[in-house]
């Protein structure tokens, strides 16, 4: 049971705007506080403030604070945390719901009260997922999409409507508001909180969206999990994580004049890849950082999963007062936010020289960055751009590889001529098909934003144009963007560059694409032409942009606009124009691009409080489509058989209050035998539905017509749905077929089928099944139903080199076992082939990190290690997953 806080003798008061406040005097806890990273500072204040020898032990809070010696500990240290609050978008969010609906059920159905399944931490929900690039280069087509979603979504919305209503401590933010993490750094983030005791404690968030780090650009620690991770912290419970080592990155020096934050953060990735960060705090220090703004800061936060760490932290500076006084904060929170972060020792001066210790420190001369793009497959390799040219070519011929697409010698020249609107046009190679200027990575920031529209008023100057087939998007984080594009008058260029605004969310950052002119689709396969996706984006995993892009670049919102200019990224821009002034002479990238200081002025000119104020006062009233929605009423939610969106879950069904028996898993067969990096996108698509995928046979025969189909992002409050879109991406390599395609083999006859229409052969003999990777396995979005779908499959353990962070914990959030191979151990130095018989000896007395023997059906054995890494995820295995747990909780009590 909960005891009396031992930490209340630091329990101290301050007036602040005539106001008496208390908070905890972490600062008064000696020289082991001063030489903590700040991003642990933060981390041991929770702790101490929490603390009550039951969720939050005293064990807790010294681990944390000797964080210098403990976080080398081989074994790694279990620590608590409870975070402040818990944001979530609505792909994620609304299986969220749904789980808490059918707790409540399950909860009533076992006796207990369901009102006690309520979250106690404040959660907010933006909508901003389901928008999808429909209709574009149109005055109109910013409605016409928002309309079109709002048909294609109405059920889903309706329900987060009732659930606004029937949960309380739940803020949902309508559609067309804007970019969940850009909504968090201009409205939502509070810095520090202040609780109805007139507690002050720093903000903290978890978020069912691994770019929920965009917000430690803001000094507000944050990081993604899963959904079902966050559930658990919004019924009250405690996160348990290992004590993270943390890297310092020293940054010195100041960016170039035509260098944008976009090729700096793509930097910091491949830098930070290579050195390997996984599992690691990144905390950013040095003179450097003073050079950056709160929106660099941020874009550089936003893309730590890219990078592999759990947060890239920078702490609050004054430069940070700064921006809450920009986006409209008031005078008394921003007084409040510095008196609590000075009197802790929180509040940071990146040019004081006293530096707190860090496990180790990289660092980075910001005068070498240089213009990049990364691609074509993964965030992580970037590419400068003048070498873009040669590097493409060579991609062309390297092998299938992730940066190969094995075209041979004697295709490199291939093209395909096709109509468009009454006009011929040619498609080759590196040809660009969609330029999307899209995603918080980049719409959140203003300095590039506003170069992005200076860019596209001097090409119309000089008479460039954008070729009409090319796919162009604008899609901004919030409202503020759009009104100081207009205010600075740069948004007739944009639009006359065909880069309208088509709607305020995720968009083709998430594979929202829509579709392609038909003619362009059919003649990129008629050659199998590698054709391209420019955005300004943070993910271009294969499949994830769209299925005729082969090749996808991140780029700076600027270079998005000059490659959809050149109509090809098969371009040196240093030597070749981008086109021709009507005198016949050439123009080059470098005659139009502004400069940093150019940029500058023109934010400081436009971009004011006033702005974020007229957008912010109206947020939670939404458009008029979301006022006329009629929600359901009642606490309990009543489920429609009939729906195709929301269905009521089976992760209850036949659940009792006792803790089920576990027993050694045997006679399993390998679903699926993949390689390295197998991304969340491959085991659970958030994109369009085949028409020919077992997900479209269910719709079929539901009466859904193909245009109806929506994505499987919208589509996840229905479990059966989900469960057949599980490994249902296009691009998914299963080593079984050796080959691209969302198949596998049915072992025993041997016959390739859909992997659910597998699952449910195997289903039929009550066979096991796990899953045999490589490196990375579960990288990429933070997405629950990476774990619930294999889990819905039959999957119930994975066997693999290494787990991407929040996946492992929402295979363990859903009773699957990970298992890892033994270091300089894999499938293939084990000679393994996927086509064995496997038993998994679990013994009665589970323990984290213990070996685990697995046998085969041809004799052989090794050992793996059991990565259930704390005491808690043993715990929610022990009860069939962390749902189940809370369900036993709230009736226990």
């Amino acid at each position: 049971m909960a005891e009396p806080n031992p930490y209340d003798y630091l329990l101290k008061k301050v007036i602040i705007s005539g106001k008496e406040y208390n908070y905890y005097d972490i600062a008064s806890l000696g020289e082991k506080y001063k030489r903590l990273p700040y991003s642990i500072r933060i981390l041991l204040e929770s702790a101490v403030r929490n603390c009550d020898n039951f969720q939050v032990t005293q064990k807790d809070v010294e681990s944390i604070l000797n964080w210098e010696h403990n976080q080398r500990d081989e074994n790694g240290i279990e620590v608590a945390f409870k975070p402040a609050r818990v944001i979530l978008q609505d792909f994620t969010g609304v299986p969220a719901v749904v789980d808490f609906a059918a707790m409540r059920d399950a909860v009533k159905r076992l006796g207990g009260d369901p009102q006690k399944i309520n979250p106690i931490c404040p959660a907010d929900l933006v909508i901003d997922h389901s928008v999808q690039v429909d209709f574009v280069r149109s005055a109109d087509a910013l409605q016409k999409n928002q309309d079109l979603e709002f048909e294609r979504n109405k059920e889903r919305f309706m329900f987060l409507k009732w659930g606004a209503k029937a949960f309380d401590n739940m803020l949902i933010v309508p559609p067309g508001s804007g970019i969940v993490h850009q909504v968090n750094l201009e409205y939502l983030a509070r810095v520090v909180f202040s609780d109805k005791n007139s507690m002050l404690y720093p903000d903290t968030v978890v978020g069912t969206d691994s770019h929920t780090t965009m917000i430690n650009g803001l000094g507000v620690l944050g990081w993604g999990v899963g959904g079902i991770e966050a559930e658990a912290v919004m019924l009250g419970q405690a996160i348990s994580m290992l004590l993270p080592q943390v890297v310092g990155y020293y940054l010195h020096g100041s960016l170039g004049p035509y260098v944008t934050s976009t090729d700096l953060v793509l930097t910091i990735t491949k830098n930070l890849r290579q050195l390997g960060v996984v599992g690691k705090f990144v905390e950013f220090y040095g003179p450097g950082v003073a050079a950056l703004s709160i929106a660099d800061r941020a874009t550089i936060a936003n893309m730590c999963p890219e990078y592999g760490a759990t947060v890239g932290f920078f702490p609050v500076d004054t430069y940070s007062l700064d921006y809450l006084i920009q986006t409209n904060r008031s005078n008394q929170q921003i007084e409040m936010i510095k008196t609590y972060l000075s009197a802790t020792g929180q509040l940071r001066d990146y040019e004081s020289g006293e530096e707190p210790v860090f496990s180790e420190s990289v660092s980075l001369d910001l005068a070498t960055v240089v213009s990049s793009v990364s691609g074509p497959k993964r965030p992580n390799d970037r590419v400068s751009v003048t070498d873009m040219k040669v590097d493409f070519a060579n991609c062309l011929r390297n092998k299938v590889s992730f940066k190969g697409f094995g075209i041979s010698d004697n295709h490199l020249n291939a093209s395909s001529k096709f109509m468009y609107n009454g006009a011929q046009y040619v498609l080759k190679h590196g040809s660009v098909i969609i330029a999307a200027i899209t995603s918080c990575t980049n719409t959140s920031n203003p300095s590039v934003m506003l170069g992005a529209g200076l860019l596209a008023k001097k090409a119309v100057a000089a008479g460039l144009t954008v070729a009409p087939y090319i796919k162009t998007s604008l899609s901004p984080g919030s409202g503020v963007v759009t009104y100081y594009l207009q205010e600075s008058g740069v948004i007739p260029a944009l639009e006359q560059l065909g880069f309208d605004v088509v709607g305020y969310g995720c968009m083709t950052c998430i594979g929202n694409s829509g579709s392609i002119d038909e003619n362009i689709a059919n003649a990129i396969e008629k050659n199998d032409l590698v054709c391209c996706g420019v955005l300004s984006g943070n993910r271009n995993f294969e499949g994830r942009i769209h299925p005729s892009t082969r090749a996808n670049y991140l780029a700076s919102p600027l270079l998005v606009i000059a490659y959809a200019i050149a109509g090809t990224v098969d371009i040196d821009f240093e030597k070749e124009p981008l086109g021709q002034r009507t005198d016949g002479s050439p123009i080059y990238l470098r005659e139009i691009w502004p400069t940093r200081n150019e940029i500058h002025a023109i934010e400081k000119q436009y971009v004011i409080p006033a702005m974020f104020q007229e957008v912010y006062a109206k947020i939670e009233t939404g458009s008029s489509n979301w006022q006329a929605l009629n929600a359901p009423s009642g606490n309990l939610y009543t489920w429609e058989d009939s729906s195709t969106y929301i269905k009521h879950p089976p992760f209850f069904e036949g659940m009792s209050k006792e803790l089920p028996l576990h027993q050694p898993l045997e006679n399993c067969r390998v679903l699926l035998f993949l390689g390295d990096s197998v991304t969340t996108d491959h085991i659970s698509p958030a994109g369009s539905i085949g028409r020919s995928s077992p997900a479209a046979r269910y719709l079929a025969q539901r009466g859904i017509t193909p245009k109806d189909f929506n994505s499987y992002g919208s589509r996840r409050g229905n479990d059966a749905i989900m469960a057949r879109g599980t490994f249902a991406n296009i691009r998914l390599v299963n080593k079984f077929l050796n080959r691209a395609a969302p198949k596998t083999l049915y072992l025993p006859t041997g016959e390739e089928m859909d992997v659910f229409d597998c699952a449910e052969r195997y289903a039929a003999t009550n066979t096991p099944l796990i899953l045999v990777c490589g490196k990375d396995y579960g990288s990429g979005s933070s997405r629950d139903w990476a774990a619930k779908g294999p889990y819905l499959l039959g999957v119930r353990a994975v066997i693999a080199e290494s787990y991407e962070r929040i996946h492992r914990s929402n295979l363990v959030g859903m009773g699957i076992i990970p298992l890892q191979f033994l270091p300089e151990q894999n499938a293939s130095t084990l000679g393994l082939t996927g086509h064995e018989v496997y038993n998994i000896d679990l013994p009665s007395q589970l323990k984290p990190g213990q070996y685990i023997t697995v046998s085969l059906s041809n004799g052989k054995s090794f050992e793996v290690i059991l990565r259930f890494d704390t005491e808690v995820d043993l715990t929610y295995y022990q009860n069939g997953g962390i749902l189940n747990y809370m369900v036993r909780k709230v009736i226990r009590s």
